[in-house]
């Protein structure tokens, strides 16, 4: 139980760091793939229906095996939030989530 309270305290911490609505930078890494970063935008726009896949920018790695995606959205709360990253870490075409 004393866990449990600790967490939600954790949790009204974080959330305090940030106020809503703001803009929110999400950093998506994966494999090099033609489609990674329209396939990105159009999953984001699931849960953020106005995002603008234009906006996304895009930096490949030294070998070009691994591309990483700057995805900015206009997050108007924290369950927002958290559904991109649960939705973004199950992402077939992701690797990492920041």
């Amino acid at each position: 139980m004393n866990e449990n309270r600790q967490e939600k305290e954790r949790i009204k911490e974080q959330d305090s760091l940030l106020e809503f609505p703001c803009d929110f930078p999400i950093k998506v890494m994966g494999l090099s793939n033609p489609e990674f970063a329209e396939s990105i935008g159009a999953a984001i726009r699931e849960i953020v229906p106005d995002f603008d896949i234009g906006t996304i920018t895009c930096a490949r790695s030294k070998t070009g095996k691994y591309t990483a995606l700057t995805v900015t959205i206009h997050a108007v709360d924290r369950a927002q939030l958290d559904s991109i990253y649960m939705m973004l870490t199950s992402h077939p075409l992701v690797k990492i989530v920041l």
